[in-house]
């Protein structure tokens, strides 16, 4: 289990940055919220994955 929470975590950390390097004119508020989405979308991810 340990190891899907890091993976899943290394997956979030990659499109984090593909967003920042993709969209760098994108207002503050965009980059946490798009964060936000991607956290949330890992832990569904993890959810599902569980099951």
């Amino acid at each position: 289990m340990k190891n899907l929470k890091i993976t899943v975590w290394f997956g979030w950390v990659i499109l984090v940055i593909l967003w920042n390097y993709g969209y760098p004119e994108a207002s503050p508020f965009l980059d946490v919220l798009i964060a936000v989405i991607l956290s949330l979308f890992n832990l569904i991810l993890i959810k599902v994955i569980k099951k």
